[in-house]
């Protein structure tokens, strides 16, 4: 049975692209060309990226890094960790479902990781970080 929330099973394959970076895409032909061959989970990973960052200024270097590495040719951002810091910790403090999680595929991570960041607010991410866990440790593989 899939537990995942109706508006992210919903949710269409390519993801929206935030105006500042796509700003920096139209301005980047090389870089355009690129993100425009990357599968819609590469690009995901360069916009979580983009958007985990706290500070404006380390948002717009990060826009203009994901640019450059576009440009060259570079498919993933190399310094992202696909895995939110708060799961990371709640995994450690859980060896079931950290052992179930290093048993999943890349894909099925960014289906829980996709799944505990589509909650709006911080409460409802942290309670789906514990679902989370909780599934993992009974050997579930998907949200």
């Amino acid at each position: 049975m899939n537990k995942m929330n109706p508006k992210l099973a919903e949710e269409k394959s390519e993801p929206n692209v935030p105006t500042d970076f796509r700003e920096a895409l139209a301005a980047a032909p090389k870089a355009k060309a690129q993100w425009s061959d990357l599968t819609p989970i590469a690009r995901m990973d360069f916009i979580r990226w983009i958007v985990s960052a706290k500070q404006p200024e380390t948002r717009r270097r990060r826009i203009e890094k994901a640019c450059s590495k576009l440009a060259a040719g570079e498919r993933r951002p190399c310094c992202y960790s696909i895995v939110p810091m708060d799961l990371y910790k709640a995994l450690a403090a859980a060896p079931k479902a950290k052992a179930q999680w290093s048993d999943l595929t890349p894909i099925a991570r960014r289906n829980f990781v996709s799944w505990i960041d589509s909650a709006e607010q911080p409460k409802a991410q942290k309670f789906r970080i514990e679902q989370a866990c909780a599934m993992l440790a009974a050997g579930e593989r998907h949200p």
